[in-house]
């Protein structure tokens, strides 16, 4: 018997079927799908609905599921319709990381979506948008301080979840009643932030790539100013907040790293002492490990920009009452740095308009320069002369004589002008 492995999905290889859809930050690869027997290893199935909603449910039938397809799962009340995700060992996984409580009851799953379903779930989220907008004018007829973001109907149309930004608590009990008298159906109400918001509705980031909140990221963590300060950014509220008018996700990015740089460089606060005078710190390029230094306290002057290991010698000198004669060091060769092209041009020079050159006229006055003999302009009632074929004048060899000799040849000129 061959210990050969042949996967039905494929052709003698990995077949690839932890590749879902993408659905952006819902989007899960399952890497253990082509394991034999991974979907036998436990009941537990990973479904997921609009928006950034995900539930896990048992499959207690042991119903032959796949990845992508679209299933019935118990809800209260009711049923509700989603898509399955992920199967066998990595859900125990996700749903310790989704921080599930053991003792939760886990819900079941029906059955595949039959075509009645189906058509009760494209029902539901067509009225999606029109409650959506019917929502949020109740919500300003009853003054709440809130904004409905979206609406989200349950498979059967029986319950429907509305997802609300607001900034300070929300009294919404009135509004859960006129709601479920408009719209006949059991009232859920969710608070969102404005990450999830921006999340939500998409777009394009500065960086000319899409959101990141709009893409792969799940969780929020709080970002704060002290993040743009380690890493030596302007403070400039336009530029450090995002789309959401929150303070961009991606200053956490490298601030550890920027954190951890900073503790191989000088304090800001000590002052470095020569024997020609005071240096004050100035700036410092974190990462390349440089600091710079400057004479005066509040202005730029005489700058020496100096490696954070000299910049400790000095500190080190100046502790036990030495001064250097400078800061940089003896025979230290000043680093060329690479020359940017773009920066030898200047932008500016397609404003310039082009200046033309003036034709000089012909003419003694007005200060203009005389005509040369010969070169002057003609009357406007004068006719052009024919050229003198004399002996100063004679057609010259090559490409000029040539020229004239087809001139005087050409068969549509009955009548060419006679030299005298």
């Amino acid at each position: 018997m061959s210990d050969e492995i042949k996967l039905k999905w494929g052709s003698g290889g990995l077949c690839g079927r932890g590749c879902g859809r993408q659905d952006k930050q819902l989007n899960t690869y399952d890497y253990l799908a082509d394991i034999p027997d991974n979907d036998e290893e436990n009941d537990l199935v990973e479904v997921q609905f609009k928006n950034t909603r995900k539930g896990y449910y048992r499959n207690s039938n042991r119903i032959p599921l796949e990845k992508g397809d679209i299933v019935a799962v118990e809800a209260s009340p009711g049923h509700d319709i989603g898509v399955v995700t992920l199967m066998g060992r990595l859900v125990p996984l996700q749903m310790k990381k989704a921080n599930m409580r053991p003792d939760v009851e886990i819900k079941r799953i029906y059955r595949k979506a039959k075509p009645v379903d189906m058509e009760k779930y494209e029902a539901a989220k067509q009225r999606e948008h029109e409650t959506m907008i019917r929502s949020r004018q109740i919500a300003n007829e009853l003054n709440m301080n809130m904004k409905i973001g979206d609406v989200e109907y349950q498979g059967d149309g029986n319950k429907a979840i509305f997802y609300y930004i607001a900034d300070e608590r929300v009294d919404f009990r009135q509004l859960i009643k006129v709601l479920a008298e408009a719209f006949h159906v059991r009232i859920e109400m969710r608070q969102i932030g404005a990450r999830q918001e921006a999340g939500r509705i998409g777009g394009i980031g500065p960086c000319g790539r899409e959101l990141c909140c709009a893409t792969w990221m799940t969780s929020f963590v709080s970002v704060a100013t002290s993040a743009a300060r380690f890493q030596d950014i302007s403070l400039n509220p336009q530029k450090l907040a995002g789309q959401c008018a929150k303070l961009k996700c991606c200053l956490n990015y490298e601030v550890d790293s920027y954190v951890e740089a900073l503790k191989r460089l000088p304090s800001k606060e000590i002052v470095l002492e020569t024997k020609d005078g005071e240096f004050y710190f100035f700036k410092s390029d974190i990462l390349k490990g440089m600091v710079t230094y400057s004479s005066d306290k509040h202005v730029a002057a005489n700058l020496v920009e100096l490696t954070a290991r000299r910049a400790f010698e000095v500190i080190n000198m100046n502790r036990r009452g030495e001064k250097p004669e400078s800061l940089t060091e003896e025979g230290q060769v000043e680093e060329k740095r690479p020359v940017d092209l773009l920066e030898q041009e200047n932008i500016n020079r397609f404003d310039k308009a082009k200046k033309k050159k003036k034709k000089s006229k012909g003419g003694g006055g007005g200060g203009q320069q005389p005509s040369k003999q010969g070169q002057g302009a003609k009357p406007a009632n004068q006719q052009a002369e024919a050229p003198k074929n004399d002996g100063n004048n004679a057609p010259k060899e090559g490409n000029g004589g040539k020229h004239k000799k087809r001139h005087h040849n050409h068969p549509n000129n009955s009548n060419p002008a006679q030299p005298k």
